[in-house]
């Protein structure tokens, strides 16, 4: 159940966990920050991702001496919380020790913020997790893909990134990777300088 190599078995400390949509065409677009942030992990900390459990793909493996839990839920992101909530049970694990990351309406394109808990602020995949888990208080990492009108909310969030929007995503990316790398080292106020660090680019 937990991840052993050469050595003890050991419960992740955090689950990392990623939202977007399965399936070759949500690949890139908006919505899905949040699934390419943990591929990125899962490639730089050679992590595998490909065990099924609880309706999404996961990885328990270190980031710096620390184990972690990657995961990806395939539930679809209006329905992620029916798959956070059972892998939170199952490593015991409180809702503070976990990380959701994902995309967000109201910050500008790039830009990130971290929260420590809070409302759903209009996300779907944010307002599932919450009804699952019974608690708004879980860490959460959002990254800006830029606000539109309410009308043409779904276009944009299935959308792609515009040519001129690739070089600020791709660095907000970059950074997330770090922050949740931080995270798993040093704990919240170490991502959070992470991120304050990039948005002051």
């Amino acid at each position: 159940m937990f991840w052993k190599k050469g050595g003890p078995e050991l419960a992740p400390e955090w689950i990392l966990v990623g939202l977007g949509n399965p399936g070759g065409e949500y690949k890139g677009t908006r919505h899905n920050v949040g699934f390419e942030v943990i591929d990125r992990l899962s490639e730089s900390h050679r992590i595998k991702l490909g065990k099924a459990k609880h309706r999404a793909i996961t990885g328990l493996g270190k980031i710096h001496d620390s184990v972690a839990l990657l995961v990806k839920p395939l539930t679809y992101m209006n329905l992620s919380g029916q798959s956070v909530a059972p892998l939170v049970k199952e490593y015991q694990l409180k809702p503070e020790n976990v990380f959701v990351i994902a995309d967000d309406l109201d910050l500008p394109v790039g830009k990130l913020r971290i929260k420590l808990g809070g409302s759903a602020g209009g996300h779907n995949g944010h307002k599932s997790i919450i009804q699952h888990l019974k608690t708004q208080d879980y860490p959460r990492l959002k990254i800006g893909i830029g606000k539109v009108n309410k009308e043409a909310t779904i276009d944009h969030v299935l959308g792609s990134f515009d040519r001129d929007e690739k070089d600020l995503i791709d660095s907000a990316i970059r950074a997330s990777v770090h922050a949740c790398e931080e995270l798993v080292a040093g704990g919240l106020q170490a991502a959070l300088r992470v991120v304050e660090s990039h948005n002051q680019r």
